[in-house]
């Protein structure tokens, strides 16, 4: 007679402990102490990669923008590709690019500088024949002598030399911050050059990372995302340059003061979205106002009509080919930005937007639409 002793086998092997595999983990759990102290090491590393993160944020921003103007430039350097190789087509867009900048920088700084000194020159006398028109008197009258105090204020304080000791050095730290500025443009400059002409090799290392029966989808995927910021950044700046050409040529000829100056304020506004172009006619127009209140009501009419034909005459030709972002959209990109990283943060926002919306509409639609049948629920 035999007897089967397999169930009691196997319930010795079940109520067997299962032995950990991870010694370490398993005397944390047994020991409060050494949780503990597992957990603030964590804590500890945490904080340290946080650190070398702050530490390196000045590297990751110069290496954001590289890729964000390779990604613009990339459409430029495929179309002259197909007339050149890629080496020449990518020297001769950095070339075109570092001449534009170098001859921005030469019209402007001097003429800069000259108008700068012709306004410290001139400044009493602006402020004292702003103080003595009739519009000044008229609204002195109207609220009192608050205005005039302040007026006479700053009069008093740039008829005072002894004020230019103070003015110099913050002159001397605007300088400094000038020229560590020309050396992150450099190196925003080298890092693109070096990025466009790797770009096609990076996107194939990017693929390398994903499993090979996605790989295709992934490359069209990064195509398109490269593709929108691409033709983002070409439609923004071209807007940009439009209105700080014609800024240029009308401020002139209204005589504002500084035009080359406020040409530039309005490149720059232009280049951020939303509200750029109108924060930038703000200031310019506020600016005219110390010439005369014509000035800057002929400034304020300029830049009405100019933001109703951007609107609807310039940016939907240009940002024809641009994916569209919906208007909702783009106030929360431009503000999420803008409060994330300030200025930079505002011009990477509206294509960053425009990649999660490629992104959601190849990936998350497509394997929603899969899904036709509902999963079983199992109890």
């Amino acid at each position: 007679m035999t007897t089967n002793t397999a169930p009691a086998v196997d319930l010795v092997q079940q109520t067997k402990p299962v032995q950990p595999s991870n010694g370490v983990a398993a005397y944390a759990r047994t020991n409060p102490f050494m949780f503990g102290l597992l957990g603030a090491l964590g804590v500890l590393v945490a904080l340290v990669i946080g650190g070398i993160v702050d530490q390196l944020a000045t590297v990751l921003v110069y290496i954001g923008v590289a890729i964000f103007l390779a990604l613009g430039l990339d459409p430029i350097v495929t179309f002259i590709e197909k007339k050149l190789p890629r080496a020449a087509a990518v020297a001769i867009v950095v070339a075109a690019v570092v001449a534009a900048f170098a001859g921005i920088i030469l019209a402007i700084i001097p003429l800069l500088v000259e108008q700068i000194s012709n306004l410290i020159k001139d400044g009493p006398d602006m402020v004292q024949d702003f103080m003595n028109s009739a519009w000044f008197k008229d609204v002195s009258g109207q609220f009192g002598s608050t205005i005039e105090d302040a007026v006479q204020g700053v009069l008093s304080f740039v008829q005072d030399p002894g004020n230019f000791a103070d003015i110099g050095g913050g002159v001397f730290a605007v300088g400094a911050g000038i020229a560590g500025g020309f050396t992150g443009i450099t190196i925003v400059l080298i890092l693109t050059l070096y990025f466009m002409a790797s770009l096609r090799s990076m996107k194939r290392t990017a693929a390398r990372f994903v499993p090979a029966y996605q790989r295709d989808t992934f490359r069209e995927l990064l195509d398109d995302v490269s593709g929108a910021v691409g033709r983002y950044v070409i439609g923004q700046a071209s807007l940009a340059l439009i209105n700080g050409v014609l800024s240029l040529i009308f401020l002139s000829i209204i005589g504002a003061p500084v035009p080359g100056l406020l040409a530039l304020i309005a490149f720059i506004g232009s280049m951020i979205p939303l509200v750029g172009t109108l924060s930038a006619s703000i200031i310019i127009s506020l600016i005219c106002l110390f010439v005369s209140p014509v000035t800057a009501l002929i400034s304020i009419g300029y830049y009405l009509v100019y933001m109703q034909i951007e609107a609807y005459v310039l940016s939907p030709r240009i940002m024809s080919k641009a994916v569209a972002v919906p208007g909702a959209l783009v106030v929360i990109a431009a503000v999420a930005g803008g409060a994330l990283g300030g200025i930079l943060g505002a011009l990477v926002a509206i294509p960053v937007a425009a990649s999660i919306i490629i992104i959601v509409q190849k990936v998350t639609f497509p394997a929603q639409d899969r899904k036709l049948v509902a999963p079983e629920v199992t109890l």
